[in-house]
């Protein structure tokens, strides 16, 4: 792979919401991780045959280590919503639309929650449990990954 391109994917990286990017071309295959610290971003590329993988940094400084995860709060107690994808969570059709669902509104299984944007595709999210939305664990805009718990359904 070409140096122009990988300035490319890291240009294009360093401008997104992505905060990593494995590309596979040919044999060679290269990684780039943003790091949230600081506006930089890793680029490994491997090589089959080679013992150690070469490294490029973006930025002077190196990346920083990841922090120990902090203990988890006490789980809500309900039917938990988790999200289905990585991408962005909605809770309108459009900016300036009524939000889909309000805490104490009841909801029907099938009843569409919430929008979470992937690749420029926007999914519906639907109740997957009748009830009443008793908490919204998300920000509209957040980025999401899969699993995420994104609603309590009481």
């Amino acid at each position: 792979m070409d140096l122009r391109k990988l300035k490319t994917l890291i240009d294009l990286v360093a401008e997104s919401d992505i905060e990593e990017l494995e590309v596979t071309e040919g044999e060679s295959k290269v990684r780039i991780v943003k790091s949230s610290a600081t506006p930089q971003n890793q680029v490994v590329m491997m090589q089959p045959q080679a013992a150690y993988p070469q490294t490029m940094q973006a930025g002077a400084a190196p990346a920083p280590v990841a922090a120990p995860v902090a203990a988890a709060p006490a789980a809500p107690e309900g039917h938990i919503v988790k999200s289905p994808m990585v991408g962005t969570f909605y809770r309108s059709s459009a900016p300036g639309a009524p939000s889909f669902v309000e805490v104490g509104k009841e909801v029907k299984e099938g009843d569409t929650i919430c929008i979470i944007e992937a690749m420029k595709l926007l999914n519906e999210i639907d109740a997957d449990k009748a009830g009443v939305i008793k908490q919204i664990l998300v920000e509209n805009g957040q980025p999401v990954e899969f699993g995420q718990p994104l609603f309590v359904i009481g």
